[in-house]
């Protein structure tokens, strides 16, 4: 059975905190109130665990996307932040690409990591599921996001593919500035292991994605 990711207080108030953010621009409040919005989050959180106050600190990419949202920064604003963030994506040391198909599977079916009743000892899982179909023998998955059932099938391996798909997981805000989609590598969610390991479900044949 797939395991369940746990409500967690801080994430009701980080969209809680963009809300803010956003009403504020909209009323065209200026730069003040946005600075007061965010104290006021500031002092209603209480750290826990691994869970600490830096989860409120925001790269530029972030706090053009809260700045800007629901509507999406301008054009200009987010290809700049595209190319920023690609510049800092880093390919696998030893430019291999596809780990364990296998291991790349229990990640994707993993909810859990980084959470204030998490082990930080344990490494954290993708939750791909959540958002994704990912194989057909998938009971449940979330539509938020594309099927990627038969990934590699319908792609192929070859090495743009791959790379694509590589900086696709490692920062996707390199491709879409404002996207939902975890940044995995960027925000160090999964290792460079697991990245390979995950890519491995996406594109080994023999993987239940492409069967």
């Amino acid at each position: 059975m797939k395991n369940q990711v746990k409500p967690l207080g801080m994430l009701a108030n980080v969209l809680l905190t963009v809300a803010l953010l956003c009403q504020a621009a909209h009323a065209g409040a200026g730069a003040e109130q946005e600075s007061n919005t965010l104290e006021a989050m500031r002092t209603s959180f209480i750290p826990a665990g691994q869970a600490g106050m830096n989860r409120l600190d925001q790269d530029e990419t972030q706090a053009q996307c809260s700045r800007y949202a629901p509507k999406l920064p301008p054009a200009a604003i987010g290809n700049r932040l595209a190319a920023l963030n690609r510049a800092a994506i880093k390919p696998p040391a030893d430019g291999k690409y596809l780990g364990d198909f296998r291991k790349g599977e229990h990640i994707a079916q993993t909810g859990t990591g980084f959470q204030s009743s998490d082990d930080p000892g344990v490494p954290a899982g993708g939750n791909c599921y959540a958002c994704h179909e990912m194989a057909k023998s998938e009971v449940a998955f979330g539509t938020i996001g594309p099927s990627l059932n038969r990934y590699g099938k319908t792609r192929g391996t070859s090495p743009e593919m791959l790379a694509y798909a590589w900086e696709r997981l490692y920062d996707t805000k390199a491709f879409i500035p404002c996207s939902s989609m975890p940044r995995f590598g960027q925000q160090h969610i999964l290792s460079e292991s697991q990245l390979r390991d995950v890519m491995a479900f996406l594109f080994d044949p023999e993987s239940p994605v492409n069967r």
